[in-house]
Formats: C-alpha cells, structure tokens, sequence
C-alpha cells in the first residue's frame, strides 16, 4: 500500500514538470509584440515610397508599419526554381518589395525566384520558356568590319562642264539655227547669226588698212583691228576668213562645247547688249553627286576615295564615282557637310535632281571580335550583350561597341573569340528575368541610408 502511494506521488511529480517546462518552452518561442523590430513604414496606399519613422500620407492615413519578422520568413518554393526573394515592378521599373503589393496601376508585382537571378550577377531562365520565346545563340569570332558611310545624295551638274553664248558687242539676231531648249549640240555647230555695227566697222577699218600697204602706219592699224576682232570673241576661222579679204556683214555665234541646251534666249529679231547670255549649255558626260555626310563620318573621308552609287529611279545599274570635294564647313540645320562626287555618265541615263543612295566604304581593316548587331541591348547609357553559360543561365556584360558594317559590330572591350552571345530574342530574356537585378552587380552596392535619428 505505501509502495503504491509512493509510487503514485512520484508519477505526478514528473507529469507536472513536464507541463511546467512545456508551458514555459511554449511561451520563450513565441515573441511579445512588444519585442517585433519594425524595419520601416509603407505607404497605406500602396505606393513605393517608404519610411524609417511613422508619418501620415497627404489625405492623413498613417503609414504602415513593416516588422522584421515579416521579411524574414522563409520564402516558399516554386519548383525548380529555388526561393521567392522579392517581388519586382511589372513595368520594369527598379522599385521592389518583400511582399506581393500592386502598382499605381492596380498591376501585381511579378515574383523573382533565386535560380532566376543568381549572386553572381547571371540571370536564370527557364528552358522551356526559352524555346517558346525562340531564343538563338552565336559564337563570337573575328570579323573585318568597316565603317562603311551611307548617306543620301542628289544628282547635279557638273558646273566645270558648262558653257554661256554671251557676246561681247551690241548687236541683232537675223537668224536662229538652234530654236529649242533640250536639243544636243556639238563644239562649232551655229547656234545664231548675227548684226553687230561694231563687228562691220571693225571689218571696214581692216579691210580700209590692208588696201594702204603694208608698210608703216597701215600695217599696224591693220594688226589693231584685226586683235580688236579676235578680243570680241570671233572665232579663229572667222579671222582668217576677214584677213583673207572675205567681207562679212553678219556673223555667226558656235556651240563653245558639245552637250545639251539648257536655256534659249534667243529671238529672232532681238536685240541683244554686251554680256547677254543666249543659250546655256551642259556638257552631260560626267556629272556630280552631291552627299550629304554627317558630321561624325567626315573624318573617315578621303579625296580621291571609290564610292558606290545606286539611283532611285534606276534600280537594276549600279553606279561607280570618286570624291572629288568635301565641303570645309557643317551645315548647322541637318549636322551634315556636302560631299561631291564625279560621276561618268556617258549614256546621259544620270539626270540633274535624282536622287541617290551613296555608299563609301572605309579602307581594310585587320578582323576583330564582333557580334550582330541584334545582340547588343543598348539602355542608352550603356551597351549589354547576353553570354550564354549553359543551363539556361546568362550572363549580362557591359561591351564597348565600335564600327558597324554588314549586320555586324565590333566590340572593343567587354568580349573574346569563342564565348557564346543571345542573337535573337535577348529583349524577353530581359522582360522574364529582371535583367536590371542583374546588372546592379556591376554598379557596386548602393549607398547606406543613414539611420533616422529617435
């Protein structure tokens, strides 16, 4: 009977302290809410500004406090792709947050999960999303790549291949051989006879000294009207004609060059003074090109340099001309300086006012390592390719683009032969995976933020 008693005492001691320890166990594990550290206060509305003290927004609702035990909990797992870490902007923007929120716009958050963005600065994506979104690889290898020039360009003509029928003295126009702008013409063909009271007197005086002798005073009033004629601008032939004694009342005005008759002035009938211009002509075997080149290709510009040359109007010829000038200064409106090019045109298929599509490539250069030109994603700031390491990770590189030519861009710093570069779709690898949490790795950690003052 005491046994028993004794017995019976001793099991209820022992339940008792198992309780007791129990209790209190229970109660050391759950914190008091006294004992929660707020981290920072949120925005009630949801919006992305923060802060370290309590506040009221602008329609006075305070703001919400933000506890270290919430951000501290484990995160749940999605599959393969390891821990949720934070939740990021759905439109791109750098603002994030521990927990799911929506922005200005009702839009959630969009999850990013560890596998998806690494600490080493590599993004992570899914291999099935990959080949739904098409992604496309390639080998950097050395490439030649020029700085070819392109610019557009208008026909001209060329001004050193144009001549005026101006006469030098007074006169009238008894008859017109050539009526119509546009007709071809050729070095001597009469264009117009004319009367010129000058030209006759000038004719009278020689003949009138030739009949005195050529001896003395006579000879050298001779010579003088004879000069006088040859300054008035009558041709060689017609001189000799008037020395040999052939009187000519009228006199007729040549072609000075072959080409086409750009402008007819002349009436018959019209009276025409000193310097008046009758016919324009263009000499239409070679031509201009006149470019407009940006400033920051003229100094790859050379004088005498070959330049390919493709005509709107004419599609199926391709043209082949030299630089001949380029213009000393920019122009302020378009940034561009006139490059001019000599074009030969013998068929006369090149018209004045075309317009024309100039290519000048740029000298040889040795190869250099170069990708598509689709490969680099270009925030304005900096250029990023994406280098594939294998297993669906990418490594966004900050590169140093040079020359373009071809569909293809040199890059001078950032990239070596062999590595292996996103060529198509890199932009939803960007969108999939939060490529800006990627690239902050290259930027350093951001600056404390000093602790608020209690």
């Amino acid at each position: 009977m005491i046994r028993n008693l004794i017995a019976l005492v001793v099991v209820a001691a022992l339940a008792g302290g198992v309780y007791w320890f129990g209790l209190r166990g229970d109660q050391q594990s759950t914190p008091a809410p006294a004992e929660r550290k707020v981290l920072h206060y949120r925005d009630p509305m949801g919006g992305t500004e923060t802060s370290p003290t309590p506040k009221k927004d602008s329609m006075g609702m305070d703001y919400i406090p933000v506890y270290a035990d919430e951000t501290q909990k484990p995160s749940p797992v999605a599959g393969d792709r390891g821990r949720l870490l934070f939740y990021r902007n759905p439109m791109g923007l750098p603002d994030t947050s521990p927990v799911p929120k929506k922005d200005s716009m009702g839009m959630d958050y969009i999850p990013v999960y560890e596998k998806e963005v690494s600490t080493q600065g590599t993004v992570q994506v899914d291999t099935a999303r990959l080949q739904r979104a098409g992604v496309r690889t390639e080998v950097v290898t050395l490439r030649s790549v020029t700085n070819e020039v392109q610019a557009a360009g208008v026909v001209a003509l060329d001004q050193s291949r144009l001549a005026v029928v101006a006469p030098r003295v007074e006169g009238w126009i008894e008859r017109v051989y050539v009526g119509a702008p546009g007709l071809d013409v050729q070095t001597g063909q009469p264009l117009v006879e004319v009367y010129s009271p000058e030209l006759v007197q000038l004719q009278d005086e020689y003949r009138l000294a030739q009949e005195a002798g050529n001896a003395g005073t006579a000879a050298t009033l001779a010579d003088s009207a004879l000069k006088r004629l040859q300054n008035l601008g009558i041709t060689a032939s017609q001189v000799r004609d008037i020395a040999a004694g052939r009187y000519r009342r009228t006199l007729t005005l040549g072609a000075p060059i072959s080409g086409i008759v750009l402008k007819k002035n002349a009436v018959l009938g019209q009276r025409f003074m000193p310097g008046e211009q009758l016919y324009e002509i263009a000499n239409l075997s070679s031509v201009w090109v006149v470019a407009k080149v940006f400033e920051h290709d003229l100094p790859t510009l050379r004088t005498g340099s070959a330049v390919h040359i493709a005509v709107n109007a004419l599609p199926n010829r391709a043209f082949e001309g030299t630089i001949s000038f380029i213009a000393p200064q920019i122009d302020t409106g378009t940034r561009t300086a006139d490059v001019r090019i000599n074009v030969a045109n013998a068929d006369g298929a090149l018209r004045a006012d075309m317009y024309a599509t100039v290519r000048i490539p740029a000298p040889a250069a040795s190869p250099v390592v170069a990708v598509p030109n689709s490969a680099i994603i270009d925030s304005g700031t900096r250029q990023v390719v994406l280098v594939a390491r294998g297993e669906g990770r990418f490594e966004p590189r900050a590169v140093k683009p040079g020359a373009r030519s071809g569909g293809f861009t040199a890059i001078t710093e950032g990239l070596k032969e062999g590595e292996e570069v996103v060529v198509e779709a890199a932009f939803l690898i960007d969108a999939e995976s939060n490529l800006r949490s990627a690239l902050q790795s290259f930027a350093g950690p951001p600056p404390a933020t000093p602790e608020a003052k209690p």
